[in-house]
């Protein structure tokens, strides 16, 4: 569903911002207020106070949107602000937006008219509407003939987005940016080194850059912006410093190509948003959403848990670090949602395609030889969309009681670690303290507390490696006749029958509480 927030947050600051929220109306179009109009706009439609100018008409058609049941409506400053136009929005329950002075309303209209459209039937997140790209092409072409020169058009982050049908003039860098989808880092290497990327942040003033040493052709690059934030660079590889009036048209092109940038995110930041919030609503409850209103590949499928050590802790961190790596790797259009604090995946299980179980495992040993921080749980297998919220809670507790230590690898699916969830599961529906009531545990976690000594983590080694002294000793990191030692010197202490099976069982149930707990001591080593 498409919400006024969610078109303000799609859109940015640089543009609009919500002077009044009032609640999460859906937008299913977008109209302009008419002052001579008794009702401006239908149920849901987002309202445009383009012909605004005076307070009572903005009282006005505050009053006539909240009767026509409008989702929200959109003022320029002053009149957004004021005070009367904000109270008569809260006392109405009517989101108000404010466009800032610079947007143009022909822009943001024409910029809605895509975000809605998009909104109804999104397609591909990452590839956006394929008429917005194609004028992108076309307008790549119309800025090589106006440069007479080769030239990309990149985003903010150094993607290629489009480029211009003539690249006779090129040197390694321009092929390599071309087929790889963006700039290689050691090009990018070259042109920070030489202050662009500090340029383009921080300025609008066109950059040229010299030939370098290494054969890298001059290259003029025209930062691309709105409303002051930066949205991608126009990148021409050129002989030489270029006439002004040149430049002059090249920067006009910069405005023309900022409109379809802005346009662009925001269509894929909304396709993105009803793709997450369909998917979140299957992996809740299954209603009456079926399995082409998600784009899901035919089932049987898996409800991954993605998690990342060392990140900030961030959802909104953690789905930008999963989509970048599972687009990189050729999954087009990710299924990503987040439910409460765990970020999820509906992977087909089958295959080994983008976007399946063997496709994400291999990848994720693959990123982890570099960088061991990422880790997935997979719940059981889902054979319709019914059983996707269980596969889901088996993922997320699966990831809870595993990842966080790192134990077990980076992949763990749920029917391989189904012992660790029975006794979590056990462990979970009793209170810690009722199950540490008797024999030995108490005493030895007393004794470690009170002495320095290790003998509760010793009996932990010796039941996780079977009563196999070598095992359990390496895994303590000492010599084994040490943990001999040890073993003797706890039954000492206090008796425990290590041969009797309950004693190892009840044992095992206690050590997983104390774990539970967060008070198991840790070994000395």
């Amino acid at each position: 569903m498409l919400t006024v927030a969610g078109v303000v947050d799609a859109a940015g600051a640089a543009l609009l911002k919500v002077v009044v929220p009032a609640g999460d109306a859906e937008v299913r179009d977008v109209t302009l207020a008419e002052l001579d109009d008794a009702t401006p706009g239908q149920s849901g439609d987002l309202v445009l106070g383009a012909g605004i100018a005076t307070r009572e008409q903005a009282l006005a058609v505050v009053a006539r949107c909240r009767e026509a049941g409008a989702a929200g409506l959109v003022l320029k400053p002053p009149l957004a602000a004021h005070p009367d136009v904000t109270s008569a929005a809260a006392e109405r329950r009517l989101t108000l937006v404010e466009l800032q002075r610079h947007g143009s309303w022909a822009q943001l209209v024409w910029l809605l008219r895509g975000v809605i459209d998009r909104a109804v039937a999104p397609g591909s997140p990452e590839t956006g509407e394929p008429g917005v790209y194609d004028e992108l092409f076309a307008l790549a072409d119309a800025t090589a003939a106006v440069v007479d020169a080769p030239v990309t058009i990149e985003d903010a982050r150094s993607r290629v987005l489009a480029y211009s049908s003539r690249q006779d003039r090129t040197d390694p860098a321009r092929v390599s940016t071309i087929v790889g989808r963006r700039a290689p880092g050691d090009v990018i290497a070259h042109f920070r080194s030489r202050g662009v990327f500090r340029k383009l942040a921080t300025g609008s003033e066109l950059i040229f850059v010299p030939q370098g040493p290494d054969g890298t052709l001059p290259r003029l690059i025209i930062p691309i912006r709105a409303g002051g934030e930066l949205l991608g660079s126009i990148w021409a590889v050129v002989e030489g410093p270029v006439p002004e009036e040149r430049l002059r048209d090249l920067q006009g092109t910069a405005s023309v190509l900022a409109l379809h940038l802005l346009r662009l995110r925001v269509q894929a930041d909304v396709a993105r948003r009803v793709s997450a919030d369909r998917l979140r609503a299957v992996l809740r409850a299954p209603g009456g959403i079926g399995r082409e209103e998600l784009a899901l590949a035919e089932g049987p499928w898996r409800v991954v848990a993605l998690g990342a050590h060392g990140g900030t802790g961030e959802m909104v961190d953690n789905l930008a670090l999963w989509e970048s790596i599972t687009r990189r790797h050729g999954w087009r259009q990710p299924l990503l949602a987040d439910v409460g604090d765990v970020l999820f995946a509906v992977l087909v299980d089958g295959g080994t395609s983008p976007g399946s179980r063997r496709w994400m495992e291999k990848l994720i040993h693959d990123v982890a030889v570099h960088d061991p921080g990422l880790y997935a749980a997979s719940g059981g297998v889902a054979r319709d969309l019914t059983e996707l919220p269980r596969s889901r809670a088996e993922a997320a507790e699966l990831l809870a009681l595993c990842a966080p230590a790192g134990r077990r690898g980076p992949v763990l699916r749920f029917e391989d670690q189904w012992a660790e969830v029975v006794v979590h599961r056990v462990v979970g529906a009793v209170p810690s303290g009722d199950l540490l009531v008797g024999g030995p545990l108490p005493v030895l976690v007393a004794h470690d507390r009170e002495h320095g000594t290790d003998y509760v983590a010793t009996v932990a080694a010796w039941l996780d490696q079977q009563g196999d002294p070598t095992r359990a000793a390496r895994q303590l990191h000492v010599h084994p006749n040490t943990l001999r030692y040890r073993l003797r010197r706890l039954t000492e202490v206090v008796p425990v029958d290590l041969g009797s099976p309950r004693t190892r069982l009840a044992l095992q149930i206690q050590l997983a509480a104390l774990d539970r707990a967060g008070s198991a001591p840790r070994p000395a080593g």
